[in-house]
């Protein structure tokens, strides 16, 4: 069995989103409400948002050249690299006046991972990689690590660990796997 599509959802998931805004905002919600309420209705946000992205990136499979579907896959990769690399975006969530529950909490986390780049990813490596299963598995394995070490540390996070590293290491696996593919695409060629 090919564990590449585990490995590589879980590497990308793990060292994206470690730092992001849905962990920010996972750390900030926990915080202040109920750490169970706040992990699980997270994890439940990313799953499904992530699991819909799998079936977009399996559909452009079924119709486009999986050449080209590599190709592609790695620019879109190598371009978050770079761009992640260079942002300057502060993500911090302030929840102070908001009446925490469950769907707040989803609502939160669901719409902070809509067009983020770790969709668009999930996307391209569905496309590229015919195994949705093993891409679900990898990207949730990530995710509860992610989900729980934001509960578990709430606002302490960034005391241990300076966000510009955690960039710098989210962007050269990003630009390591846009090249990859990029490669994969010219030998099939």
């Amino acid at each position: 069995m090919d564990l590449a599509p585990l490995i590589s959802s879980f590497s990308i998931i793990a060292l994206t989103e470690f730092g992001d805004k849905t962990q920010l905002a996972t750390i900030t919600l926990s915080t202040r409400y109920n750490p169970t309420c706040v992990f699980l209705s997270a994890l439940l946000a990313v799953s499904l948002v992530d699991g819909f992205s799998i079936l977009i990136g399996m559909a452009l499979a079924a119709f486009i050249p999986i050449s080209l579907v590599s190709l592609g896959s790695g620019i879109v990769f190598i371009i978050f690299g770079i761009l992640t690399l260079i942002s300057k975006d502060k993500d911090v969530i302030d929840v102070k006046n908001q009446r925490f529950n469950f769907i707040t909490s989803f609502s939160l986390i669901t719409l902070m991972e809509l067009g983020d780049k770790t969709q668009f990813s999930i996307i391209a490596l569905a496309a590229n990689y015919n195994s949705p299963i093993l891409i679900f598995i990898g990207l949730i394995f990530a995710y509860v690590i992610l989900m729980g070490m934001a509960v578990i540390l709430g606002s302490n996070l960034v005391k241990f660990v300076p966000i510009r590293y955690i960039k710098i290491g989210a962007s050269i696996i990003f630009i390591l796997f846009g090249i990859s593919f990029v490669l994969q695409a010219v030998h099939s060629f």
